[in-house]
């Protein structure tokens, strides 16, 4: 009975800590693509929470010609390697937290190093901007974007 006690208690006091720290990150939502790009072109960017101090990633798109796709991974934040479900062009991602607002994402397919990201949340919340660096798997830059996604209204 006193174990039983104990571990009902250790666990309330839990939960507030765990559901703070996962609601404490101002990235969790969904987000959109801001684009010139003619209709059904889109793409969504949705950060979910992932265990106590994780996130998920979902990027859903569609192209030009109307085909759609889902990709995912998660994260820890530590810049450690997890899969990538669902894209054929990367199968892992690494993200490190810069600073609370500055993550950078490193993509590889099969070991290589594909693509580095820099994704910087605005001061307000609401906006963030993305600067992609193609690598060529040899640790050469050749081509470098930039992508500016917005919050979607009435998400987190």
């Amino acid at each position: 009975m006193t174990t039983s006690l104990m571990f009902r208690a250790a666990f309330l006091l839990a939960v507030p800590v765990l559901l703070h720290a996962q609601a404490g990150n101002p990235r969790f939502g969904r987000w959109k693509l801001k684009s010139d790009a003619a209709a059904p072109s889109s793409n969504i960017m949705t950060y979910e929470p992932h265990g106590a101090t994780g996130m998920r990633v979902t990027i859903e798109s569609v192209n030009a010609r109307g085909e759609a796709s889902r990709w995912w991974y998660v994260t820890e934040f530590d810049g450690n390697d997890m899969p990538v479900t669902g894209n054929a062009g990367q199968t892992h991602a690494a993200v490190r937290r810069v600073t609370d607002r500055i993550n950078e994402i490193v993509n590889k397919k099969d070991g290589r190093v594909t693509q580095l990201l820099t994704n910087v949340l605005s001061p307000d919340g609401n906006t963030i901007a993305v600067m992609y660096m193609r690598d060529d798997g040899a640790g050469h830059t050749t081509a470098v974007s930039f992508a500016t996604y917005e919050r979607i209204p009435g998400s987190p």
